[in-house]
């Protein structure tokens, strides 16, 4: 027990051995004369702020970590422009915005009506609402990127129809709706830039590494993960379907649904307000290539119409949207710009780039062992993947410069290792919906086996990607 009377929990203890690791790093210096001391400075900071991301000790907030790194790296003279250069990028501005997108569609109930508008449509049954939720999930990943926004729309739309269904709790068929229901509100959107919370901070990730500036754009975003999104999505509905095959019929008819849409009265003023904006919001990020203007701007005039039309009141600036959040991902987005400027970049250059030579010997070599990487870490880094990408974005010029690979080809692999959910833990959304969904959610086992389908769904989509990214020439 501690001083306090709350449990010591393990957690604190693997913090406690990154704090060590860290304090080896800042004051032994190992790695001079390669790495400088402020640079080994920087990375006890960095080691320290992962830490706590990922081992939360004293319930610390992600954006508060984040504050760490700002105050530690400002205090070791790192030019500020620098250290806060993650706040300052387009990326983070892009979703400020689009976070209050999601905002709206929970607020004036425009999310819950797009759900039961799709699902009246289609008569009950497990493959066709299987269906409705791919189509709800791709129309909520159109409208915001907000995969928590979507979580919360979703699931309890799930909820109810298991409960309608009379679906026995934790059931294979009530697991299979909950989980895929779950999953297209997280794998379809990450299809497009803006379909998810990956694109926009990856993006910015980029935006931080000099030579990877305006690299990743709407359009080379869209060409190198469209196609095995949609690929993806489809083997994780047919695979998911018979790992957790139904053993309950259901017996359910249609016009429960119309019965449920029906009393959700006639549009209001703020749903059609919110219709026309966000879907016009969508069509400019679709047609970027053709009027320049950038995404920023557009969900800037989103927020901007959403506010001067009363549908976000002022008082709800601040509380809309996560700002711990947004401090999270501001931070994560700068750690490129300090390692930039401090050395540590180039240091990583010298010690990763070594190890990952032998994998680019070919494509296929390459793809399959960083995916298999990226699962294994992601039992470790589930911060979102950001501390993985944080100390790997700032060396893929270097790897684009040596074997050729194009850096934007990452950003499928980066986005598969992080929605990746053999254990609850290590995906925060499937933690986000479990809590939404309490005593009907899923098992241990029947997460894990969804888990297991999406990683070999991941394996047979490389497969098909591969050959792809070839030859659009992703591989010289």
């Amino acid at each position: 027990m501690t001083a306090s009377g709350t449990k010591f929990k393990v957690t604190d203890l693997c913090f406690i051995v990154m704090l060590i690791i860290a304090l080896y790093v800042g004051l032994a210096k190992p790695w001079v004369p390669d790495l400088t001391a402020q640079a080994h400075l920087v990375l006890l900071a960095l080691i320290i702020t992962i830490g706590m991301w990922i081992f939360k000790p004293m319930n610390m907030p992600n954006g508060i970590s984040g504050c760490f790194f700002l105050l530690f790296t400002l205090a070791l003279k790192v030019p500020s422009t620098s250290v806060f250069s993650g706040f300052t990028s387009g990326a983070l501005w892009t979703l400020i915005p689009a976070l209050f997108f999601g905002f709206v569609l929970i607020k004036t109930g425009l999310g819950k009506r797009i759900g039961y508008l799709v699902i009246q449509l289609f008569k009950p049954s497990y493959p066709m609402l299987i269906l409705a939720f791919v189509i709800i999930g791709l129309a909520l990943s159109a409208l915001t990127p907000s995969i928590t926004v979507r979580c919360v729309i979703i699931v309890p739309i799930a909820v109810s129809v298991i409960q309608a269904c009379k679906l026995e709790l934790k059931s294979s068929g009530s697991a299979l709706l909950l989980l895929s229901a779950w999953a297209m509100a997280v794998i379809p959107g990450t299809g497009w830039l803006t379909g998810s919370l990956h694109g926009p901070i990856i993006m910015g990730m980029y935006d931080a590494v000099p030579d990877l500036k305006g690299l990743l754009n709407f359009g080379s975003y869209f060409q190198v993960m469209f196609m095995p999104a949609l690929v993806l999505t489809v083997l994780l509905i047919v695979g998911g379907y018979f790992a957790l095959k139904p053993n309950q019929p259901i017996a359910l008819e249609k016009e429960y649904f119309k019965e449920e849409y029906k009393k959700l009265g006639s549009f209001n003023r703020d749903e059609i307000i919110s219709a026309i904006i966000l879907v016009g919001c969508f069509v400019m990020f679709f047609t970027n290539r053709i009027h320049g203007i950038p995404d920023g701007a557009t969900v800037l005039a989103g927020l901007f119409l959403l506010t001067i039309t009363g549908v976000i009141k002022g008082s709800e600036i601040g509380t809309g949207i996560s700002w711990d959040l947004i401090m999270f991902i501001g931070v994560a987005m700068s750690i490129g710009g300090v390692f930039g400027v401090t050395g540590v970049s180039q240091w990583l250059v010298g010690v990763l780039v070594p190890v990952i030579a032998p994998l680019t010997t070919s494509p296929w070599l390459f793809c399959y062992s960083l995916i298999l990487l990226f699962f294994v870490l992601r039992f470790f880094d589930v911060a979102v993947f950001i501390p993985t990408m944080a100390i790997l974005i700032p060396i893929l010029p270097e790897i684009s410069k040596s074997f050729d690979i194009n850096p934007v080809v990452w950003v499928a692999l980066f986005i598969m290792g992080a929605n990746c959910f053999f254990l609850n833990y290590t995906n925060m959304f499937a933690m986000v919906a479990e809590s939404i969904a309490k005593e009907r959610s899923w098992t241990s086992w029947q997460m894990s086996k969804y888990g297991i389908v999406y990683g070999l769904a991941c394996l047979i989509t490389l497969a098909i990607a591969v050959p792809y990214w070839i030859s659009i020439g992703m591989f010289g």
